[in-house]
């Protein structure tokens, strides 16, 4: 990987993840990781263009379906694109055909930009997680050998310490909050190239003292009530939080005319 590479525009593919929940800005709307870089890129690059094709609760085989088309045919210089978590989160999964899916999604990308970007999405400490964690491993496998296959690059947030500590996670338990926004789009800087502007985003945040036994019960009985049956509900029935929602920013545009 060169080292300051200049790229000029940046289009991200993929779900809830990648359109920035729970990074909350005053308005309503969700910034995230991939808005953060893509303002640090545009900083560095005059007329920088920016899409981001993300919509929450999507499955791979909507990712590919709705947007990986859209996206290669924007020939952009660098793509982002993760995907397949959220099948390994449903009771069934058939990891045989996430994998294809996923192998089709990187065929079509790759060769339509200058370079690809692939993430092992961060895992946050709990007991939900372990249910999930070797279907979560046998898609991160995939893809580091999807990237040494074509060439991208793989950024590693499921084997950063600091991803893993849950006060970098929203109250939900299933989106990373301001803060890991941050270091998620420093990691994918420092991949793309650029010199860090934050060498200890791995390092994880300061220890305090943990909540006692009456507010953790108190935030099991919110998180259950607010987030773990509206999900429940929706898997039984379905739907899917992303319903009905257009990308974040369906056109690839100039970074400073659309976002503040």
């Amino acid at each position: 990987m060169q080292t300051n590479p200049t790229y000029s525009s940046l289009v991200a593919v993929g779900d809830s993840f990648t359109e920035g929940m729970s990074d909350l800005l005053p308005d309503g709307s969700y910034r995230g990781w991939a808005d953060l870089l893509a303002g640090r890129m545009a900083a560095r690059t005059p007329g920088f263009r920016y899409a981001n094709l993300a919509v929450r609760g999507k499955l791979i085989r909507q990712i590919v379906d709705e947007q990986v088309e859209v996206a290669a045919a924007m020939q952009a210089d660098v793509i982002t694109l993760v995907g397949g978590l959220n099948d390994t989160l449903r009771p069934k999964c058939d990891m045989v055909r996430v994998r294809a899916l996923l192998t089709e999604a990187v065929e079509r990308l790759a060769p339509s930009c200058k370079q690809l970007v692939l993430m092992r999405s961060p895992g946050r400490q709990g007991p939900v997680l372990e249910r999930f964690r070797p279907r979560m491993e046998e898609l991160f496998d995939h893809v580091d050998e999807l990237a040494a296959r074509h060439g991208a690059v793989v950024v590693d947030l499921y084997g950063a310490p600091s991803l893993r500590d849950p006060r970098l996670w929203d109250v939900d338990r299933l989106h990373l909050s301001a803060e890991g926004h941050r270091r998620v789009a420093e990691a994918v800087w420092q991949t793309l190239g650029y010199d860090p502007e934050d060498t200890e985003w791995r390092t994880p945040m300061p220890a305090t003292l943990p909540p006692g036994w009456t507010s953790r019960r108190v935030a099991d009985a919110r998180f259950a009530r607010q987030h773990l049956l509206p999900w429940i509900g929706r898997r039984l029935t379905g739907r899917s939080s992303g319903d009905g929602r257009p990308a974040k920013r369906p056109d690839l545009l100039p970074y400073e005319d659309t976002v503040e």
